[in-house]
């Protein structure tokens, strides 16, 4: 289809996304992390039809000859189903954003001018490849206030709609808008043009993936955006940091999933703790098969670079 074709279906979400982040913005704080412990439970209760979902997403991706690690970014099994789980519950915990005030001062005239946090209206997110990215955007935007139009790849289309009805039922059970999220059920690219346009019901586009797709969106939305940089992501260990934490932070920014974009590549250390913190944490890293390039004094400390 082409991008004509897909103009009023896609205005037609926006635009029920609007309607919906009218009602949203005004949840109470009880209600939304109400629908967010709901969506949890509904998300374990229906665990292995979104797994079989995911499944068929993979199969369908080694068929195509996606790359191996991006395969792997599209599975849900494990640690990262737990991971989901468990940061959605994450969520419910945080303190509720909207109506906190700061910066507050009184004026000569007795007036006083502060800075309020409100909604924003309704976010697209446009994102390829992890389907926690449905789960994730959903939540962090409902709790802020928002309804949320959600575009995922279409090479984990499965997996998002199933994970997208979850949510969407959890939000009719607990009186928030089923419309607050809402997702394209669409693989077609043609569709994303019109939601680059769609400026009248839509307050922020944040897009996440590829060169590609950033370089897209920016171009050509009349939407506001929100765009990622990619990777070259830095630690820091300085001279007074504690041993164990330095160890811990550093194996959990390069191996809890090395193909994400914000996995460690670069780490920096305090030349004073060169020859007492490095050794160690390298040794951790080394041990879990990361492979070690250094500069002349970490070769030094650290013969294995």
């Amino acid at each position: 289809m082409s991008e004509t074709d897909y103009s009023a279906e896609i205005e037609d979400i926006c635009r029920r996304a609007r309607t919906a982040s009218l009602a949203t913005a005004d949840l109470s704080t009880a209600t939304k992390n109400a629908w967010i412990e709901r969506s949890a439970e509904r998300l374990e209760a229906a665990k292995d039809e979104i797994l079989a979902a995911n499944a068929a997403d993979i199969a369908a991706a080694e068929q195509s000859g996606l790359e191996a690690p991006l395969v792997r970014r599209l599975s849900l099994e494990g640690d990262k189903w737990r991971d989901m789980v468990a940061g959605l519950r994450d969520v419910a915990q945080l303190p509720d954003p909207v109506g906190e005030i700061s910066e507050l001062r009184v004026r000569p005239n007795g007036l006083r001018v502060g800075r309020m946090r409100i909604p924003l209206g309704v976010i697209a997110m446009i994102y390829e490849s992890r389907p926690n990215v449905t789960v994730d955007a959903a939540a962090l935007c409902v709790k802020s206030g928002n309804a949320v139009v959600l575009r995922g790849g279409s090479e984990a289309i499965r997996a998002n709609l199933a994970l997208a009805d979850v949510l969407r039922a959890a939000a009719a059970e607990v009186g928030v808008p089923e419309d607050a999220i809402s997702i394209f059920r669409t693989t077609d690219r043609a569709a994303i043009a019109p939601l680059l346009k769609a400026d009248r019901y839509v307050d922020l586009l944040i897009p996440r993936g590829g060169s590609g797709l950033i370089r897209r969106v920016v171009q050509e939305s009349t939407i506001p955006v929100i765009a990622h940089d990619a990777g070259v992501c830095h630690v820091f260990l300085d001279e007074s940091a504690d041993p164990e934490m330095a160890r811990a932070s550093a194996l959990d920014s390069k191996i809890r999933q090395m193909a994400v974009c914000n996995g460690l590549e670069t780490l920096l250390c305090h030349r004073n703790a060169a020859r007492t913190l490095l050794p160690t944490v390298l040794k951790a890293l080394h041990e879990q098969g990361v492979e070690i390039r250094g500069c002349a004094t970490t070769c030094e400390v650290f013969p294995e670079a």
